[in-house]
């Protein structure tokens, strides 16, 4: 912008004094004088006084020659050096950071606390989540170990505990039960399950398996395991973490919320003690709860009874430890007393031989030799591995995120899904299924005093003491127990329905999405679920920007802000002019609810056009000669009454990009106004509609400059033009109204 066109623009106090006193706007322009200065300004013939209009002088740009820029930068990425090598395994590796500056004396406390605390609480919910996810309870315990250890290696978040997560145990449920099913097992007795198999399983007459039915059900369990940790880290390889800019706070609580029902409903055959083939697909809840009801009479009193003493134990001191979590130093373990003291009831009652109770069954100690997944299994679960890997890695980068904000530092949030990815791909080989951070057990873990990493060594330290000595004495737990831990660990996502009238005064769009997700999830599938929630959710965006809000603007008093007239009184307005603001991109799907709303609060210009053309045609008619009986029409030059409107300024402000269809939309409108005489200006233009107009030949080369900085710069050279009738000619339209 040049101080010339700008020091012409700019009226002194003075000269507003003296200019006219009328007008409402508060833009008091000075008089017009016969001077040599306004000669100068205007020019004798066409030229019009120049304001602060939008006048830049682009860069050259720079040919890249595209062969040398490739060649360039592999030459960077391939170059090896000690410092290179150095950097990149200290990135890989965030402990080889961390670890050598570790402050023993300010956080060994905290972090063994909070490790011993949280490896105390996984042993229960381990056992208990194997159920969910179709596993024997020893695989539970194997997954939340090498998790512990292998994010205590890659990760960067110092407070997130990563494990074992409900929603993921679902997902890896449903395919387990699916594949099972397929290979021709009989799933009918779910229930075998728990037990570790003796090798007699009966399976399909037409197949001969390898292995029995808890042996098939970890190998698919690993290998869909395996394909999420690939996705996470080609995820990570490629930074394409944006994915989860697609999953709103809205859709996720509403798909956990969902699962949610979908887990409890999972569970409560276990509390009633009944032995139900485990429905899956659409409509998996209505199933279930239906052969539910009709197996009612089958129940096992010793299991409903087992599950109504654990339910009234564990709901109160969950309510407590949550009430006074700022006076306790640490949760009570609620869950590991239950577990205890059933387990001793279970064996000491015979509860199993005497009233035939479901119990987990032998737990063996120690590991199993690691194990490839089964290749062949991979092109029936790479779809299903898509939706489980996004709901990890979306999970884990936004607690770590939340919680580092938190502490006052930073994570590396393509190292998370690196991290996360490595947390499933190397655990696959040791019988584990899908992990992911969870919020549940993070916030035990923070609030108990985790300082760092470290914390996670001490939960795998619990569990492995668990897995090498303690696990054989879990033998007479009863699944209801195992069910009872699960559905009490629903607490936090079934609260969000207290949150909803909050939602909905913030936002009802972000309510409707966050139902449609919760009943997605829960009536037809989790993957389904997860799926319509996300097109919903991109349909909402649209939606608002297919008929997004749109007001004419006045300004305020003694200032040079223009708000919108329907929201706020006393905004002042100049006479023939109108300034519109549409406060959505401008494209293919909202153009016709532009225009309609343009011509709706200013004036239609296809309507005027057409009223002329009668008033001619009607003119016409009336001025028709008659000479000696032969009519003979004269053509007449009309004069039409002038329009009261003479401009109209677009507040371009709100307007992010334009495409085809919106660049002939301005163009129709620009036409349509200046066949009417009214003259169209934008103002606010950001450089992309700016550059989108330029290469869509919006307006002529020598017109470009009638792009205003600002709403006032457009309503003031409005004004002006107005002002000097007969004397500009812009666009060729011609501002007199004589």
């Amino acid at each position: 912008m040049s101080l010339e066109s700008k020091e012409q623009h700019d009226l002194s106090p003075e000269d507003s004094a003296e200019g006219n006193d009328d007008s409402p706007t508060g833009i008091h322009l000075e008089p017009q004088k016969e001077s040599s200065t306004d000669l100068k300004q205007f020019g004798t013939n066409d030229q019009c006084r120049h304001h602060s209009r939008i006048h830049l002088e682009c860069r050259e740009k720079v040919n890249t020659n595209f062969k040398k820029f490739v060649i360039t930068k592999l030459q960077k990425s391939c170059q090896c050096s000690s410092t290179k090598a150095k950097n990149v395994i200290l990135g890989f590796l965030p402990v080889l950071q961390w670890l050598p500056k570790y402050d023993l004396k300010n956080n060994i406390l905290g972090d063994l606390m909070s490790g011993l605390i949280v490896g105390i609480l996984l042993v229960p919910q381990s056992i208990a989540y194997s159920l969910l996810a179709g596993q024997e309870p020893i695989y539970g315990l194997y997954t939340s170990f090498f998790a512990s250890i292998i994010y205590f290696l890659v990760g960067t978040s110092r407070h997130i505990s990563v494990g074992i997560f409900g929603i993921l145990c679902l997902m890896i449920g449903e395919v387990v039960d699916r594949e099972l099913h397929k290979a021709g097992y009989d799933t009918a007795h779910v229930a075998a399950l728990g037990v570790v198999s003796n090798g007699t399983t009966s399976l399909n007459q037409t197949s001969v398996m390898i292995c029995d039915k808890s042996c098939y059900a970890i190998m698919v369990g690993s290998t869909v395991t395996f394909v999420a940790g690939v996705y996470q880290v080609a995820m990570g390889f490629f930074q394409v973490g944006f994915v989860s800019v697609y999953l709103s706070d809205a859709l996720l609580n509403g798909f956990v919320t969902g699962a949610s029902f979908t887990i409890l409903t999972s569970q409560a055959k276990y509390l009633l003690g009944l032995s139900l083939p485990r429905s899956s697909g659409v409509g998996s809840l209505i199933t279930t709860w239906i052969h539910i009801f009709r197996n009612i009479h089958k129940t096992n009193l010793c299991d409903l009874i087992t599950s109504l003493l654990c339910l009234l134990v564990l709901v109160p001191t969950k309510e407590l430890n949550e009430h006074f979590k700022s006076k306790l130093k640490a949760p009570i373990p609620t869950e590991l007393i239950v577990v205890v003291a059933a387990t001793l009831a279970s064996h000491f009652g015979k509860l199993h031989e005497n009233y035939n109770s479901s119990i987990a069954g032998h737990i063996p100690t120690g590991f199993l030799p690691p194990k490839a997944p089964d290749w062949n299994l991979i092109p029936n679960v790479a779809i299903d591995a898509i939706a489980i890997s996004i709901i990890g890695f979306a999970i884990t980068v936004s607690l770590s995120e939340m919680f580092a904000k938190k502490h006052g530092y930073t994570v590396r949030a393509n190292q998370e899904m690196y991290a996360i990815g490595f947390c499933n791909i190397i655990p696959s080989f040791f019988h584990c299924f899908t992990t992911s951070a969870a919020l549940a057990k993070t916030l035990v873990k923070e609030s108990t005093g985790c300082q760092t990493q470290l914390s996670g060594v001490v939960t795998a330290l619990v569990l492995l003491l668990v897995l090498l000595v303690i696990a054989p004495l879990f033998y007479s737990l009863q699944k209801s127990v195992l069910g009872v831990i699960t559905i009490v660990n629903l607490r936090g996502a079934l609260r969000k329905f207290r949150d909803l009238p909050n939602m909905w005064r913030v936002s009802k769009m972000d309510t409707v999405i966050w139902f449609v997700t919760m009943l997605s999830s829960a009536l037809l599938s989790t993957e389904i679920g997860l799926l319509v929630g996300v097109c919903f959710s991109m349909f909402c965006v649209i939606l608002r920007t297919q008929k997004p809000k749109n007001s004419l603007l006045g300004l305020v008093e003694e200032s040079e802000t223009f708000e919108s007239m329907s929201v706020y009184r006393n905004l002042q307005t100049k006479p023939g002019i109108k300034i519109f603001r549409f406060a959505a991109p401008l494209y293919y799907i909202n153009k016709e609810c532009f225009k309609s709303a343009l011509y709706k609060k200013t004036v239609n210009p296809v309507l005027v056009k057409a009223a002329q053309r009668k008033a001619a045609k009607r003119k016409m008619k009336e001025e028709i000669v008659t000479f000696s009986g032969i009519q003979d029409e004269v053509s007449v030059q009309l004069s039409h009454s002038p329009l009261e409107l003479h401009t109209i300024v677009i507040d371009c402000s709100a307007i992010q990009f334009l495409d085809t269809a919106g660049i002939q939309t301005l163009k129709e409108v620009h036409r349509d106004y200046e066949a009417i005489g009214i003259q169209v200006l934008l103002a606010q233009c950001n450089p992309s509609v700016r550059d989108s107009l330029i290469r869509g030949e919006y307006c002529k080369k020598e017109e470009e400059n009638l792009l205003f900085y600002s709403v006032y710069e457009a309503m003031a050279f409005a004004v002006e033009s107005q002002n000097q009738k007969g004397v500009c000619v812009l666009n060729g339209l011609s501002l007199s109204s004589d």
